[in-house]
């Protein structure tokens, strides 16, 4: 599970800058005009090895403006989330009445805190940094978001801070886990593939409200399942579970050996079904797609022909995941999940010979050559499997600028027909031959 960091404070002080400026690109909308931002955002981030998760939030300020509520709600659940707190003030207004509240409210996370004080753009705004002593926190740290100035000893002390991992044993368990929007069924699913009512089960969106590990053995084999959470309820502020209902599943993913994502064919594909999709190729999980809920539907010859069109145009990234229909609730066809499990698995852990993948390569190369691209033809000398989980393999040729992206995809279709890549995506790393 990767640690996360939020950024957090009033409006319009370069929160988002900051975040596209981590990231490395502009996922986040940047505006002058306060309270562009409003819901969280979450996005990778890797500083000196470390990767985390970032998450981006809206401006939390005392005045009555419109969503501010809902702002502060998705704010102080970021808070809450987070291993760490970026709290960023704008070195030009000095301490205003919003940081101060900012500040109080960080003081109850017993979070560890980093002030930046942004908009350091010019030497002569440095000395107003020793303003910002007054919240509370630690040394502030000199920053400008939109020149980059200082975000690399912020990044530093975020390091510093965030926990270390402190488990080395190998646990031989596969683990996966269902993940979905609120109330496709994976407590149902959960429940069907242990037999037993370990999970809640309602017809409530947002019944669970964690991610909940269970570990228990099928046919002499040890697994982990994680059912995910949906809709998260904070008093009486409701989470829109359209948006925000990923957090968990992003945890899961990230400790997951295989991906369960479950549709529901009572409801067909809506967005938020493709928004989670995304968040497996990120992290280049195994993937089964899982159609719940196949006894709701009225059904012809066609319908899962036009059910299987519809995924494959939909999760395009997905090319490489299974279809699986079943009934968690009538318990139909769950049991053809276990060695769909089992070969992604070894899939995803499986290394080639050197000679024989330079075989495969051979071969295809001979059966359709590339053409001219970029100015120069491919020509590749050498293949070898450099990594697993996911399988990587590295190309050693003339130019990587001469590989066109219809031959990358041809070329992960050799590889993948020939070694039965079941249900894994596979990596192809091109590397110039000195």
């Amino acid at each position: 599970m990767l640690p996360k960091v939020a950024i957090v404070g009033r409006p319009n002080v370069g929160k988002s800058t900051l975040f596209n400026r981590i990231i490395g690109s502009r996922l986040s909308i940047t505006d002058d005009s306060p309270g562009v931002t409003r819901d969280r955002i979450y996005s990778k981030a890797t500083w000196m090895m470390k990767d985390f998760f970032l998450i981006d939030t809206g401006g939390i300020e005392l005045s009555d403006a419109p969503f501010l509520t809902e702002i502060k709600a998705q704010a102080e659940i970021a808070m809450d989330e987070a291993d760490v707190i970026i709290f960023v003030v704008d070195c030009r207004s000095g301490v205003t009445d919003d940081d101060t509240y900012i500040a109080k409210i960080l003081y109850k996370t017993k979070k560890p805190v980093i002030l930046a004080v942004n908009k350091v753009d010019d030497q002569k705004f440095k000395d107003n940094i020793y303003e910002f002593y007054a919240l509370g926190f630690d040394e502030p740290i000199a920053t400008s978001s939109s020149h980059g100035v200082g975000v690399g000893n912020l990044l530093d002390k975020v390091i510093e801070l965030l926990p270390q991992s402190t488990s080395n044993e190998k646990d031989d368990a596969i683990k996966f886990c269902m993940i979905g929007r609120p109330n496709v069924g994976k407590s149902s699913l959960t429940n069907a593939l242990l037999n037993d009512n370990r999970v809640i089960v309602s017809p409530i969106s947002g019944t669970t409200r964690d991610t909940i590990d269970t570990r228990f053995k099928s046919n002499g084999k040890e697994y982990v399942v994680i059912d995910t959470a949906g809709l998260r309820k904070r008093g009486k502020i409701y989470e829109n579970i359209e948006k925000y209902s990923v957090i968990r599943s992003v945890d899961a993913i990230g400790r997951s050996d295989v991906v369960l994502l479950v549709l529901d064919a009572s409801t067909g594909i809506i967005d938020q079904d493709t928004h989670v999709g995304q968040y497996i190729e990120e992290f280049r999980r195994p993937c089964i797609i899982v159609v719940n809920k196949w006894d709701l539907i009225d059904k012809d010859s066609k319908t899962m022909k036009k059910w299987e069109e519809d995924i494959r145009s939909t999760y395009k990234y997905l090319d490489y995941a299974p279809i699986v229909f079943l009934s968690a609730l009538e318990n139909k066809r769950v049991h053809t999940l276990f060695p769909a499990i089992d070969m992604a698995y070894e899939a995803y852990h499986r290394r080639i010979s050197t000679a024989v993948l330079n075989d495969v390569i051979s071969d295809s190369v001979l059966m359709f050559p590339p053409s001219e691209f970029n100015g120069g033809k491919l020509k590749i000398y050498y293949s070898s499997q450099v990594g697993v989980e996911p399988p990587t393999f590295a190309l050693f040729v003339n130019e990587p600028k001469y590989l066109h992206f219809s031959y990358y995809r041809y070329l992960e279709n050799q590889i993948r027909k020939n070694f039965d890549f079941y249900a894994t995506p596979i990596k192809i790393e091109l590397r110039k031959r000195d």
